[in-house]
């Protein structure tokens, strides 16, 4: 019997399996940490329009603005005088700081903004309502037979409003057109409400927030071959039979409540099935496995004979692995919910008879899964391609971070390798004019390679250039993370090198916590107007100051600390302008946890010093205006920095021209 299992005893994390039998066919998993934005509907402003790309960019209150292209605009956000000849161009529908109603089509990904349409949809208990997509409509694919007759006789006798569209989920099935009509009122009143709350508030805001995961489910899920639906929250399971009672009243009886002190999951063995979706390698029934590796473009899928031994010979064995290989890739896709292009490396098949089953068997598999699916055919590499609709983040973006360390590539720079990188760079910010010294904070490890193995070649490099090298080991680094930065002639501090890593290591410390406190104060949790709750608050309040480069900050701190006691070499002054930190082509710092017996002491700066002066003259003043400057076109901003960068290019050449001249004479 299929089975619809909600955990929802862990407040952080709600889970909804199906199951037939013991065997997991879906999952899924609302984690309180990720908020998924996909389908829900916003109001927001255009900030760029690009015919390069036929696309505009809408900020809908998000970090990153979103994407809508030409093809997702609606004719209702078309100019009242424009006419229709041939293509249209982009320019002539939108324009920068137009308002309109949009839906988030495809979550943020990577460096990649959210998808967005205007081409709205609302899901309801038995009908989808398109709004403003006439054309759009229909009975979905499942539905078949006479059921699909009767399906359309009852959607004749519903009165849908002039250029509405409207889609039957399977849901419908055996429904009368009252019950649909009842759906259909309901979904017309909520797109009402949607317009209504657009008119009084000003973009960008949140209008419609999307269901969460069990009212989801009971919506998408719950067909008539699930026998029960156990809940294992007695919160929860008093809220989901009030919902079914409302949407889905004739599976009120199924509703059960789970009692045992055997968590759920486990009662039914699906808890390693589920582990199972976090593992690269899957293992098959047979002894063979697949391994699976999401990348940016594409999803690629591996088979394995491994130990399999079910055939009589090759290429029986081959058949019956990529046959079982073919049930298990459809099943992972769903519970990982992966989408876009899939390729999956079939074992080599010499018969085409084989190749025509296997490619069948995926097709079968496939068929309960509700993404709309594309597939191809077995190429004469042995390459099947095909392509899953991705309904949400997947269940490794969802749940998963990338690792601080690789930074997500799986794999780190050697020992060797990385140290020779390092001397290169000390190289090279020695070559520089005025350099005194070049510090270089790294592993331990890379340390003591550096200062045995490549002795005679720091020694060399300070010699020829006539410049001190600082190799400072830190245990608070791991490889391949490191920070390089060049002193300039005549702003030395004596700062002893073993002490150079605290400073930093309570540098980022303090950044951190900056940083964190930022975000929070930021990141205000959007609650949907429709709720009767107020608007978001706008994002252009927040002021957002450059965070500039963290070294150059690093740097001014160490200065400050020392400034007070230590009288620099030359004595020359020590100003944020002659600071020369090192571009960052080192990874980030990591984090580390510090003592609380730390050294390391702040120093207070005199309240009308040099240096604070210098700092005055550079920080440009903020404008009241707070708002005004967070809403201004980013092109004019981009305008502006790359008239400034020209200018300072000119000056640089006209002093190089003025040096060489003075050499010269």
């Amino acid at each position: 019997m299929k089975r619809m299992l909600i955990n929802a005893t862990q407040k952080e994390e709600l889970r909804v399996a199906l199951v037939d039998g013991q065997k997991l066919y879906d999952l899924d998993i609302e984690n309180a940490g990720y908020e998924s934005k996909k389908a829900n509907i916003y109001k927001g402003i255009v900030t760029r329009v690009e015919p390069s790309l036929e696309a505009a960019f809408v900020n809908y209150g998000a970090d990153r603005h979103g994407f809508l292209p030409l093809k997702e605009i609606s004719k209702d956000n078309f100019p009242e005088n424009y006419t229709y000849q041939g293509r249209p161009n982009i320019k002539d529908i939108l324009s920068e700081g137009q308002e309109l109603i949009i839906q988030v089509d495809k979550e943020e990904r990577g460096n990649k903004g959210a998808a967005l349409t205007t081409f709205i949809s609302l899901a309801g208990s038995y009908l989808v309502l398109m709004p403003n997509n006439p054309r759009a409509g229909g009975i979905s694919r499942r539905i078949e037979g006479n059921e699909r007759i009767a399906l359309k006789d009852a959607l004749n006798e519903l009165r849908l409003p002039l250029g509405m569209g409207l889609i039957v989920r399977t849901a419908g099935v055996g429904k009368s057109s009252e019950e649909l009509s009842w759906d259909l009122n309901i979904l017309i009143n909520h797109w009402n409400a949607i317009k209504e709350a657009s008119k009084n508030h000003t973009a960008p805001f949140l209008i419609h927030q999307e269901s969460n995961v069990i009212v989801r489910a009971i919506r998408d899920y719950l067909r008539r071959d699930i026998g029960e639906v156990i809940v294992d929250s007695p919160k929860f399971f008093k809220k989901t039979k009030e919902h079914v009672a409302l949407v889905r009243p004739d599976f009120i009886s199924k509703i059960k409540r789970y009692n045992n002190e055997v968590p759920l999951f486990t009662h039914y063995q699906i808890e390693n099935q589920i582990e199972s979706a976090f593992q690269r390698e899957v293992n098959l029934p047979s002894g063979g496995s697949i391994v699976i590796d999401p990348t940016e473009a594409l999803t690629s899928i591996d088979i394995n004979s491994a130990r399999s031994t079910k055939g009589v010979d090759i290429e029986e064995t081959a058949l019956q692995t990529n046959l079982e290989a073919s049930e298990e890739i459809a099943r992972q896709l769903r519970l990982r919910d992966l989408g876009g292009l899939v390729v999956i490396d079939y074992i080599d098949m010499t018969p085409l008879k084989n190749q025509r089953e296997v490619e069948n068997r995926l097709k079968d598999a496939v068929q309960i899964d509700r993404a709309r699916i594309q597939i191809g055919r077995i190429s004469k590499f042995g390459l099947l391609e095909m392509s899953r609709q991705r309904l949400s983040p997947s269940l490794a973006e969802a749940s998963h971070h990338v690792c601080p360390r690789c930074k997500g590539t799986g794999v780190v720079r050697d020992n060797n390798s990385l140290s020779l990188s390092i001397l290169r760079l000390l190289e090279e910010e020695a070559i520089k004019e005025k350099t005194s010294q070049v510090v270089a904070v790294v592993p331990t490890v890379i340390a003591s390679y550096l200062l045995n193995e490549k002795r005679k070649s720091i020694l060399h490099i300070e010699k020829l250039h006539n410049v001190k090298l600082v190799i400072s080991p830190t245990s608070s680094f791991e490889t391949p993370n490191f920070e390089i930065f060049r002193i300039r002639t005549g702003e030395e501090n004596n700062v002893l090198s073993y002490k150079i890593p605290n400073y930093l290591e309570q540098f980022n410390r303090e950044e951190n916590l900056e940083s964190s406190l930022e975000n929070h104060n930021s990141k205000v949790k959007e609650e949907p107007v429709l709720n009767g709750i107020a608007h978001t608050p706008d994002s252009g309040a927040i002021n957002k100051s450059d965070s500039g480069n963290i070294f150059s900050k690093f740097l001014k701190k160490l200065s400050n600390i020392f400034q007070a006691n230590t009288q620099p070499v030359n004595n020359s002054k020590v100003t944020t302008d002659n600071l020369s930190p090192k571009v960052n082509r080192n990874t980030n710092v990591r984090k580390s946890n510090n003592r609380s017996d730390s050294p390391i002491k702040k120093k207070v700066v005199p309240k009308h010093s040099e240096l604070e002066i210098q700092n005055k003259k550079n920080i440009p003043e903020k404008s009241k205006d707070t708002q005004f400057q967070k809403n201004k076109p980013t092109s004019t901003n981009k305008t502006k920095e790359r008239r400034e960068q020209r200018k300072l290019d000119k000056k640089i050449r006209v002093e190089k021209k003025l040096k060489l001249q003075n050499k010269k004479k």
